[in-house]
């Protein structure tokens, strides 16, 4: 007997109540909101943060006896399984919930996590903290940081020590490695700022898409790739785990600082359990692994979208670039591209 049609029917039924109950959610979320924003649909800003409010209708609010937690895939996702894995211990201990780890590939899929509610807490990289905070009401709350103040990043453009380039004009018509369309330092921030340096990406170069940081840094290694804008912080971090060093490269120039990947919670949890987490957060500090694999970063620093992520928007204004749902359909897309690319180079090798 075949089955197929059957499992096929029930699918398209359980999307359909899906797809039905956000339109519902919608409708609700539209007729009880005074301002919006740039927030999607689904969510309501009368406050005017930039953010999603808590839902009014207590029956929305979200008590988990799970919380499941991720981290940004700017590299590979088990080692920071790995590494987060003294807070997730302690954040079960701290809440008194079963704290698990998701691993994510891409951006696009850890923004769907939170959006359709797989996601409860977790860490954006900066370039698709503002997706999330317009599509999946994630809520910023903090960065990693010491006790003054939070930890920041530059955009670095990274070439091999040998090669002949000197400055950023230098690689018209060479092989640049981005990372992913959605990535601030990785193509966001480079899309902005290299015109006035003398290279425009896609017109003096073609956009290689190499999906994670240290994809783009290996690649630059084995000459895959030319050149590559990345993160200065993951440069840092392969170079302390011993996966590349430092002196096989040279930095040829060296942005602003960014604040690093934020850490969001789903705008919808429910307040006592919300401020709870965010309590046992702000009280943690990072253990001598952690602070090793963070660049010394001791502890989740207090920030706010609005604030201290307007400096991250202006250089998305600047590429044109625009955190709506039209433009995260691209950025799928692009990502799933991405990622198909790279699979079959690996298989080559």
């Amino acid at each position: 007997m075949n089955t197929e049609p059957n499992m096929w029917r029930s699918t398209l039924a359980a999307l359909s109540l899906l797809l039905l109950g956000l339109a519902v959610e919608a409708a609700h979320a539209q007729a009880d909101c005074k301002h919006r924003g740039d927030l999607d649909a689904l969510y309501c800003d009368d406050n005017k943060d930039m953010v999603a409010d808590a839902p009014t209708d207590t029956k929305r609010f979200k008590n988990p006896s799970t919380l499941v937690f991720t981290y940004t895939p700017v590299e590979d996702p088990a080692v920071y399984e790995n590494v987060f894995k003294p807070f997730t211990d302690y954040l079960g201990k701290c809440t008194g919930k079963r704290v698990v780890f998701y691993q994510v590939q891409s951006n696009a899929s850890e923004i769907e996590a939170m959006r359709s509610g797989r996601l409860h807490v977790g860490g954006f990289s900066t370039g698709p903290t503002n997706y999330a905070v317009n599509l999946a009401g994630a809520v910023p709350f903090a960065v990693k940081g010491g006790a003054k103040e939070w930890q920041g990043y530059n955009l670095i453009m990274i070439v091999k020590k040998d090669s002949p380039y000197q400055k950023v004009a230098d690689l018209k018509g060479k092989k640049v490695a981005h990372v992913q369309p959605s990535s601030n330092s990785g193509n966001l921030a480079p899309r902005a700022l290299f015109p006035a340096l003398g290279l425009t990406p896609d017109q003096d170069y073609k956009v290689l898409y190499s999906g994670k940081h240290d994809n783009s840094i290996m690649g630059v290694t084995t000459g895959d790739y030319d050149a590559a804008p990345v993160a200065s912080d993951v440069f840092k971090r392969m170079a302390a785990r011993g996966q590349i060093k430092e002196d096989d490269y040279r930095i040829i120039w060296r942005s602003e600082t960014f604040p690093t990947s934020s850490f969001a919670y789903a705008h919808d949890l429910e307040p006592k359990l919300r401020d709870a987490m965010l309590k046992c957060f702000y009280d943690y500090r990072f253990p001598t692994e952690m602070q090793k694999a963070f660049d010394g970063a001791d502890r989740f620093y207090p920030i706010t979208y609005q604030k201290d992520w307007a400096i991250v928007r202006k250089v998305a204004e600047g590429s044109g670039e625009k955190f709506n749902s039209a433009a995260f359909e691209n950025l799928k897309k692009k990502e799933a591209e991405a990622l198909a690319a790279k699979a079959k180079e690996a298989q080559k090798k």
